[in-house]
């Protein structure tokens, strides 16, 4: 099992360890709640490092990027990024990225951890042309600076200006000391802050930076567990629940980040999808009924019959009720729609309702 550099350091802090996508990875530290709460109203840090990075360089990197993800990658400028996927060749989703813009010649793209291997195999078959790839993930660690005050928190260890930095933008500058370190206003919470990539051998020095300029603030080291609960209640897709190899990204609610005005994998296909209309949507839901959803409840109508599986679900920190997301025909997926969730036999009643859950 491999270690993030900031192993020692989550154990030292108290962190419960789990193993996930092959990392030894925190998953709480002072309990989900706490934690939760704390970054919807204050400010903590992640650490992410688990997330692949692939840097791809050359006059033919725009084609590839183009060739290889679903959004227009043209329509990026030097310091912004978008949310895209890689599309496989049987309607599914290989994994859901960013991509960065650097220069009109270099780009990067964040991966999810668990995919880092298959991506860079994915990807590297489409490669022609003046195209260098990269996979960095080995040398560089991630952290997730999430919540209202994280701007405020972080302001005095760069020259940056982080309030100026708006929604998807990033620059590389110095940070804690560190040059070379990008400055992303991306996140996975919905409550604002920003990521940092920085080499390995920075990062130590980053955490013991950050956790000093935010203890004024309140911050906290926060694990998996809470990160997982605030991205559903944004009604953000996990890959591996909401989108896999098999799952079509239209019926996921990606057709926004996917663009027929150029060529990319599978795109004939999905249009055609598109075009005769989708069997099946992802849909958010919160019960009526007192209960906690899971992964892979069965959702079913007021008669009993199954229409759908629970691809995430959680009780809510925020708004004290149980909610979720999963796949149902679309003639369940009207808002309001009445469903139920089987839980240990028992059907508790649910009804459909547009995400995000959380909403400011």
């Amino acid at each position: 099992m491999k270690q993030v550099p900031l192993n020692n350091v989550h154990i030292a802090l108290g962190a419960k360890m789990v193993p996930f996508a092959g990392f030894n990875m925190p998953v709480q530290y002072d309990g989900v709640n706490i934690e939760h709460e704390t970054v919807r109203n204050g400010v903590g840090v992640f650490d992410v490092s688990h997330m692949g990075l692939f840097k791809i360089t050359g006059s033919d990197a725009l084609a590839f990027a183009q060739k290889v993800t679903s959004n227009d990658v043209a329509v990026l400028i030097d310091g912004k990024a978008q949310y895209g996927y890689f599309p496989n060749d049987k309607g599914g989703v290989v994994d859901d990225i960013i991509t960065y813009r650097v220069n009109e010649n270099e780009y990067l793209m964040v991966v999810n951890a668990s995919n880092i291997e298959k991506d860079f195999e994915w990807i590297s078959q489409f490669k022609t042309g003046n195209v260098t790839l990269e996979n960095l993930s080995d040398a560089y660690s991630l952290l997730a600076v999430q919540g209202p005050k994280a701007n405020e928190a972080m302001q005095s260890l760069t020259d940056v200006n982080l309030s100026e930095l708006k929604f998807y933008h990033f620059t590389v500058g110095n940070f804690a000391g560190c040059n070379d370190v990008i400055i992303s206003a991306t996140g996975y919470t919905g409550s604002g802050g920003f990521e940092i990539y920085a080499k390995n051998e920075n990062i130590v020095t980053i955490w013991n930076k950050i956790m000093e300029a935010g203890a004024a603030f309140g911050i906290k080291p926060i694990g998996l567990a809470a990160r997982d609960t605030l991205r559903l209640e944004m009604g953000y897709c996990l890959y591996g629940n909401e989108i896999t190899d098999e799952t079509s990204p239209l019926e996921a609610g990606l057709g926004w980040v996917t663009k027929f005005t150029k060529d990319f994998v599978n795109a004939e296909n999905l249009k055609a999808e598109k075009e005769a209309g989708i069997k099946n949507k992802l849909i958010g839901f919160e019960l009526i009924e007192r209960g906690i959803p899971r992964h892979d409840y069965e959702i079913v109508d007021k008669d009993g019959n199954i229409i759908g599986k629970v691809t995430s679900g959680t009780q809510s920190p925020s708004l004290a009720k149980g909610i979720g997301m999963g796949y149902v025909p679309v003639a369940f997926s009207k808002e309001d729609s009445e469903i139920f969730i089987r839980i240990r036999k028992n059907d508790v009643k649910a009804k459909v309702v547009k995400t995000p859950f959380y909403k400011k």
